[in-house]
């Protein structure tokens, strides 16, 4: 018990911080924005004539997704400033386990995630008003596990690139690094269907672009578009998520907990 009591007080925490920074939420929604509002409705009007989707719907499906898993992997990379600078020093040497630091983090950076991605639909939805676009409560319940499991990769991907990190500026140089060339590689608004060979291969081993291709493969379920928007079917974007959440969290939470126990 000891341990749940910690996991939910340090998912908590996460969700508790995010809903008192105002800022953050405001930064959160910025970007989405950005890619939805302007870079998605302006392809739309450019490109919608000649494309065989809609390609406003194809934008916001791979934001939200993008949205899921970056912002849980920033948050566990956040772990970081915090064991320096927060009240998170106390939690570090108090006695839980620190598999439990990790599951509770990423419990509340999912939780933090989904508030974000509750704002991109919201946005969503204003658009309806004003384009043309294919976007229903039925299919964002259908996607909804597919943004469960965008948020556990995103996770696992902060907590193994986090347990490289040595500190927080090592953090600030090299995860949007590793974060931001995934936008175009995932295919989060861009097609990715056909690539360049490097390209191609660079795309298939980025964690993201099972993370969008799963959240479109159930958004489009039985939907004429099907074909042109998806590139596996979920049972090999699941099994994939699968295996490299396992190794993933695998190495990054027995680095974590080896250096921690090194200090």
């Amino acid at each position: 018990m000891l341990e749940i009591n910690a996991i939910l007080t340090i998912a908590q925490r996460d969700f508790t911080k995010l809903m008192r920074d105002r800022l953050r939420l405001i930064v959160s929604f910025i970007f989405p924005v950005i890619f939805i509002g302007a870079l998605g409705t302006s392809l739309q009007s450019n490109l919608g004539s000649v494309l065989q989707y809609n390609f406003l719907t194809f934008t916001f499906t791979g934001v939200l997704a993008q949205t899921l898993f970056q912002s849980t992997a920033s948050g566990i990379i956040s772990l970081i400033q915090d064991r320096e600078t927060d009240f998170s020093q106390e939690m570090f040497v108090s006695p839980i386990s620190r598999y439990s630091i990790i599951i509770g983090k990423i419990l509340g950076e999912s939780l933090v995630a989904m508030v974000q991605a509750f704002g991109v639909i919201l946005f969503g939805l204003f658009l309806t008003l004003f384009y043309t676009m294919d976007l229903t409560a039925m299919q964002l319940v259908v996607a909804f596990p597919a943004a469960i499991a965008a948020c556990l990769l995103g996770g696992a991907f902060g907590v193994m690139v986090m347990a490289a990190l040595g500190n927080q500026r090592s953090a600030n140089q090299i995860f949007p690094f590793v974060i931001f060339p995934q936008f175009f590689l995932a295919g989060v608004f861009n097609p990715i269907r056909e690539l360049p060979l490097p390209l191609f291969i660079l795309s298939r081993m980025a964690p993201m672009t099972y993370a969008v291709d799963f959240y479109r493969s159930l958004y489009y379920w039985e939907s004429p578009s099907y074909s042109h928007v998806v590139l596996y079917s979920p049972i090999i974007d699941f099994t994939v998520i699968a295996i490299m959440f396992l190794v993933m969290i695998t190495i990054g939470t027995y680095l974590f907990v080896k250096n921690e126990r090194n200090k």
